[in-house]
């Protein structure tokens, strides 16, 4: 399997990193977040060494994300929690840290103070029109 000798992540698929693997199949692992946001925060991460979402080949997306729905439930179970955020940071500016592709798992209780921020806002006349057309004019080329 592909693998960066620099990636930390790559490392702990390794086991030269000590890590709290909580899941592992033949394609992804699933360990305790050493800077956990909240108690029980997950990351679940591609044995393959993928920089990022958008380099992350069909096949092992949907192996990545098969595990999920599981995790999530057993993250409610042990932490206590009445939500979870799962997240994923593509690039340094949407905030990835570390170069390898990687999902969080966050365990979220009311009051929890953790917050999230999500300033929504609105398309002008015309613009959604707009930006839908472009999709499926870019996803309609051949990969």
């Amino acid at each position: 399997m592909a693998r960066d000798p620099n990636c930390v992540f790559c490392k702990i698929v390794a086991a030269e990193i000590p890590s709290f693997v909580v899941y592992e199949d033949d394609a992804v692992l699933g360990f305790l977040d050493v800077g956990p946001l909240a108690e029980g925060h997950l990351l679940l991460i591609p044995r393959l060494h993928v920089r990022g979402f958008r380099e992350l080949p069909p096949e092992l997306a949907a192996k990545l994300a098969a595990p999920l729905p599981r995790l999530a439930r057993a993250l409610a179970e042990i932490s206590g929690s009445s939500g979870v955020n799962v997240l994923c940071n593509d690039g340094s500016t949407a905030g990835q840290v570390v170069p390898h592709v990687h999902i969080h798992l966050i365990p979220r209780r009311d009051g929890d103070g953790l917050g999230y921020r999500w300033n929504a806002g609105t398309y002008p006349p015309g613009r959604a029109e707009t930006l839908a057309a472009r999709f499926q004019e870019v996803l309609s080329r051949p990969r």
